[in-house]
């Protein structure tokens, strides 16, 4: 089963029955409502891309308008709010999303609100981002091919009136596989597809032995990592998980590209440079931009 929007309308699929296109409705965290002519602002989108920093979304909405060519872009923060930013680029969103599924929960809630009351259609979801590697060459691109929990699981769990629900996490194999077809014959970097492990911790969840509690030794770390990589795991972030899951519900594309900044068969710690580590983060912004410039044209 692949993630993605109806073939023949692109309508993004009502997943809450209490919700309609006449609903009055504020999107308490981007700090805009259904009062406002969301329709006129954002029917265009098509695509919308997502990372956790603030700066680095403001940057890539910059980086965006360059290469796009787009004069009139919107390189103002549409939020109202201070919990994230998002700046409009033609049919792109670039939108910060926090750190973890409880950040990214949230925003996609009012996003995929924002799009259904905007009627927009063929819209596609790319968290761009940074992530731990396994057993690849830090600056390496993983272009996600499944989401898995801690326990390799291809699940989502939420609770919902105090039960357990666990949903499925595809991603769509097709816009994983174009993305990844993106990168130039000299990046001088690798793409790879394969597993993301999605984690709710970025310690204890990963692993690591350098937080304030810790349990496990070295040996039922490397043990665990091992296991993973096993499993198929080529790279661990925190966020994917909730994306995938969400995405299918309401019909939408999504697709995950990250940067590796290290291998956790190795290290715990990021020691590359400062410089070298904005040039990797780099990296998926430009493959993810490769792919959106290949299909403005049929838009």
């Amino acid at each position: 089963m692949n993630g993605g929007s109806d073939e023949t309308d692109g309508v993004i699929h009502q997943a809450n029955p209490h919700l309609t296109l006449n609903s009055d409705d504020t999107l308490f965290h981007l700090g805009l409502s259904t009062d406002q002519n969301l329709e006129e602002k954002f029917g265009d989108v098509k695509f919308v891309c997502m990372g956790g920093s603030t700066s680095r979304m403001h940057g890539y909405a910059e980086y965006l308008a360059k290469e796009l060519q787009i004069q009139d872009a919107t390189l103002e923060d549409l939020c109202t709010t201070d919990r994230y930013e998002m700046y409009k680029v033609g049919p792109v969103l670039s939108i910060s999303h926090g750190v973890g599924m409880p950040s990214i929960s949230v925003l996609l809630h009012e996003v995929i609100k924002l799009l259904f009351y905007a009627r927009c259609r063929h819209v596609k979801i790319i968290r761009i981002g940074t992530c731990g590697g396994l057993g690849l060459v830090p600056g390496t691109v993983v272009v996600s091919e499944m989401v898995v929990n801690e326990a390799f699981e291809p699940v989502y769990q939420v609770f919902v009136l105090g039960k357990t629900e666990k949903r499925p996490t595809h991603l769509d194999k097709a816009l994983g596989d174009e993305i990844a077809a993106c990168r130039p014959s000299d990046a001088g970097y690798e793409v790879v597809r394969g597993k993301t492990m999605c984690t709710s911790d970025f310690y204890e969840g990963q692993s690591r032995l350098d937080g304030a509690i810790c349990d496990y030794t070295e040996t039922d770390k490397m043990s665990y990592l091992q296991s993973a990589y096993d499993n198929g795991v080529r790279n661990i972030e925190m966020e994917s998980a909730c994306v995938a899951s969400m995405c299918n519900r309401v019909k939408i594309k999504s697709a995950i590209v990250c940067v590796t900044l290290l291998n956790r068969l190795k290290d715990d710690l990021v020691s590359t440079p400062h410089d070298d580590l904005k040039k990797w983060e780099m990296r998926p912004q430009q493959l993810v931009t490769s792919y959106i410039k290949s299909q403005i044209n049929s838009i």
